[in-house]
């Protein structure tokens, strides 16, 4: 597969190699188990309702209108906009050959498939569907667990990833 080059007025913008296939593939997976599991969350558990799994930890049905925690509730042409920013930001990054390095991109796959799970309940309901639920935690989803796990793995490829480069560049 040759590379795909989306053409503007100034010449090539996007990049997308074979070899971006699977960070690709790993959004769409993530996007696929976030929408199959909040199917079956609505299609077997009542909103409001909760069945205890452990001790600590639940499976609920609730819903959020607002953004991470609960913020900016009934917020959701305000959310739209700033997750389609987003997602363009994220597209922008993981196809920008500065930013190549395979940690890179896994945190932004794993953010991009989070935010578009999200974004389509979001777009089609109007609220996003929250099941897990920990104590002193609020419910929360497979994508939002993407979402933070590729904030947690950018987060530690800017802290380590520079430290990495610096010792074997000495």
């Amino acid at each position: 597969m040759e590379d795909v080059h989306a053409q503007g007025r100034s010449g090539p913008r996007l990049r997308v190699a074979r070899r971006d296939g699977w960070f690709l593939l790993l959004a769409a997976a993530i996007v696929g188990v976030d929408q199959l599991t909040k199917w079956a969350i609505r299609a077997s558990i009542e909103r409001g309702d909760a069945v205890e799994v452990l001790p600590f930890f639940r499976i609920v049905h609730v819903t959020n209108t607002g953004a991470a925690f609960g913020i900016l509730q009934g917020a959701g042409p305000l959310l739209i906009v700033a997750s389609l920013a987003g997602l363009a930001a994220i597209v922008v990054y993981l196809f920008n050959p500065g930013f190549a390095h395979p940690v890179v991109r896994l945190g932004l796959a794993c953010m991009l498939g989070g935010a578009v799970g999200n974004l389509i309940d979001r777009v089609a309901e109007g609220r996003v569907v929250d099941f897990l639920k920990v104590p002193h935690w609020p419910a929360f989803n497979v994508a939002d667990s993407a979402i933070s796990i590729g904030v947690v793995i950018l987060l530690w490829s800017m802290l380590f990833q520079d430290t990495e480069r610096d010792r074997s560049s000495s």
